[in-house]
């Protein structure tokens, strides 16, 4: 308890009453939650596997863990459960399936497949095209997220264009249902449904579930909140951390006001404010207090650090998006040499992915390492999905969208003229594509070459399901792929063996990471089953979320670059239509967009430079921009304007001289 502050360790040892921790960027939520769950155990007398911790990522939920781990060991630590929400639905799920209507071998739909799925929907009706099957698809998402059913769609459709979503998502929660899967946001959505209409079950739950604590509570939306709010129940038990100056998620459904609406769930709800910053200086702690400000608030508080004031924000403006760019790259190299910093101190943030084009072009011309954060996940790679359409397969053979994409990988002569006959005979039949290959009525429609195509593929993926419920299941997986010569069929796709050795070394690590699902689980009754389940929400989950250890400059979306934390950070695009963004403009949600600048800001430690271009290549044309109107509410004297058409003092002239000097002096003493 040492190293807590007088307010979080007030935060750790409150348990009189729900508690709300209203936690500022940077200081020190993450030790608070663990320290409490530790404080619970040790000093309150609840038992490890009565306390639930979720957040929304599983590098946040694994961080957690592992810090629990340091202060509870051994027996005292077994069973606590430090997941993400979504991994939390999906055990009540996986337990209550029968309840739910379900085989206890469901599947999980990835946004992808979801995507495929509700596009095939559209095309029998609307020819639709890419665009708005994925708008349809948002609008199902957030229906569900705000818990309404398809019933409830259809009655309140406004317009045509929600007509069509609301018949869509219809036949597609059907569907869903027919195929024994279930969609993410599912994952939180059934077990609402489930403790509202089964009240005994909810009992059970809450009777499993002592003390709740949640992280990032200003992302929840509305199924989350409720889910909260009924394992919580009339015990009332629990904290959450939370920031609502950080809520930059209402396009994935998230409701900030979820903060506010505790008060009036709970009258007994206490409030503790986390204000001091452990990251920044006190300057640039300052810029963003004074930014927020302009945001009306529930709850009013302000950041401040013992970092000492630092150095003035910086904020440049360059002649167009190409000088910018070209600018950011040769500042990098300028502070490494004057600071002797290393290029993962440096992060350039941008408000959408297609800014980051010509900073790469830079960065590559002045030959400097850069990572881009939110590539392809390495679930996203082909021979991936491949695989974990096999793994899908194993445990459900009601699962018609992983049959579809391996029937034929590798090729096995077994055409899209057989899968429609075969896909309408299962429909006529009401089951599903595996399962109408072992029909007798399925001859009278296919001939008897191709249905021995089908059932030798189906008397194959049989046998190799029956090895993995032995006792290696991951060597049986293996076995299959080679008898399978995946190998040779990835060999087939590369233009060299290098690509197609990498591709499988993607296939291995696969294997390896489902070997240590199987053996790490903390659940002794996890079965091979659980363990691909458990992959596949990985999946979704994480899409690379892995530490990047190498010594590059990091880019990334200021969304991305929430949780994250940089010594010398470059904002970039600081221009109307930008920052903010064009369609918040349109949309009068300039609040959100302050707070995602926010989170930038606070995401820097040393240094921030914010830049902007005069003119930016936009549709084809160059266009004259207008500053952000975020810069004119940061504290001017706390500015340094460069590129304004201002004129250098001598003595400001003088110290760039020096500084310039300094760093040739140490350029030449390396040498």
């Amino acid at each position: 308890m040492n190293h807590l502050n007088q307010r979080q360790h007030d935060a750790v040892h409150y348990i009189d009453s729900p508690l709300l921790v209203l936690a500022g960027a940077g200081s020190g939520k993450t030790s608070v939650i663990t320290t409490k769950i530790a404080y619970l155990i040790q000093k309150c007398g609840y038992r490890a596997n009565n306390i639930v911790a979720v957040t929304f990522t599983n590098k946040a939920a694994r961080e957690m863990k592992e810090r629990v781990s340091k202060l509870v060991s051994g027996s005292a630590a077994r069973g606590l459960t430090v997941s993400t929400f979504h991994n939390l639905g999906l055990n009540i799920i996986r337990k209550e399936h029968k309840a739910l209507g379900y085989k206890s071998t469901f599947s999980i739909f990835d946004a992808q497949d979801a995507k495929t799925l509700i596009g095939d929907l559209m095309l029998k009706d609307d020819q639709a095209d890419d665009e708005q099957a994925d708008m349809v698809q948002s609008l199902i998402s957030n229906w569900k997220n705000e818990m309404v059913t398809p019933e409830q769609a259809l009655q309140n459709a406004r317009g045509a264009s929600e007509g069509v979503a609301a018949r869509v998502y219809f036949h597609y929660d059907r569907t869903l249902k027919a195929y024994n899967s279930v969609d993410f946001d599912d994952l939180i959505l059934l077990p609402t449904k489930l403790f509202q209409s089964q009240p005994e079950i909810l009992e059970k739950w809450q009777n499993r579930i002592r003390y709740l604590l949640v992280d990032e509570y200003q992302d929840t939306n509305a199924s989350q909140y409720l889910l909260v709010k009924q394992l919580v129940g009339m015990r009332s038990c629990f904290t959450v951390v939370g920031d609502d100056d950080q809520s930059i998620y209402s396009w994935r459904g998230a409701r900030p006001e979820n903060l506010v609406q505790l008060s009036t769930d709970f009258p007994s709800l206490r409030v503790i404010k986390l204000e001091q910053n452990y990251r920044s200086t006190s300057r640039i702690l300052k810029a963003a207090n004074a930014l927020i400000d302009n945001n009306p608030h529930v709850f009013e508080k302000r950041l401040w650090s013992e970092l000492g004031m630092g150095d003035e924000i910086r904020v440049v403006r360059c002649r167009n998006d190409e000088s910018e760019s070209e600018r950011v790259a040769t500042e990098i190299i300028s502070q490494r040499l004057k600071l002797g910093t290393q290029f993962r101190d440096y992060a350039i943030l941008y408000r959408g992915n297609h800014q980051s084009r010509l900073l790469e072009l830079k960065l590559q011309h002045h030959q400097i390492p850069y990572h881009i954060n939110g590539g392809t996940s390495f679930f996203a790679r082909a021979e991936v999905k491949d695989i974990m359409a096999y793994l899908r397969l194993l445990i459900n053979r009601d699962d018609d969208n992983a049959f579809l994409r391996i029937v034929n990988v590798p090729r096995r002569e077994i055409g899209p003229s057989t899968l429609e006959k075969l896909g309408n005979y299962a429909h006529q039949r009401h089951v599903s594509l595996f399962d109408a290959i072992g029909e007798a009525g399925i001859e009278q429609h296919l001939s008897a070459r191709h249905l021995e195509k089908l059932r030798r593929f189906d008397s194959w993926i049989d046998g190799v399901a029956q090895r993995c419920y032995g006792d290696d299941p991951v060597a049986a997986i293996r076995e299959m792929i080679y008898d399978c010569d995946y190998e040779s069929y990835i060999s087939q796709q590369c233009s060299n063996e290098l690509i197609a050795e990498k591709r499988m070394g993607n296939v291995w690590f696969l294997l390896d990471s489902l070997h240590q699902t199987l053996e790490k689980s903390d659940d002794e009754e996890t079965t091979f089953e659980d363990a691909i389940a458990k992959l596949v929400l990985r999946d979704m989950l994480e899409r690379q979320e892995e530490e990047d250890d190498d010594d590059r400059v990091q880019l990334m979306t200021l969304h991305a670059s929430k949780g994250l934390e940089y010594p010398h950070v470059f904002m970039v695009g600081m221009e109307e239509e930008l920052l903010p963004h064009r369609a918040s403009i349109e949309e009068d949600n300039i609040e959100e967009e302050r707070r995602l600048t926010y989170v930038g800001i606070t995401r820097a430690r040393k240094t921030l430079t914010m830049t902007l271009a005069g003119m930016r290549k936009q549709y084809g044309e160059v266009m004259d921009t207008v500053p952000s109107r975020f810069l004119d509410e940061l504290p001017q004297e706390d500015l340094i304007r460069e590129g304004w058409g201002e004129q250098s003092s001598p003595e400001q002239q003088q110290a760039s001289a020096n500084s310039h000097l300094d760093a040739m002096r140490k350029l030449l003493n390396k040498e």
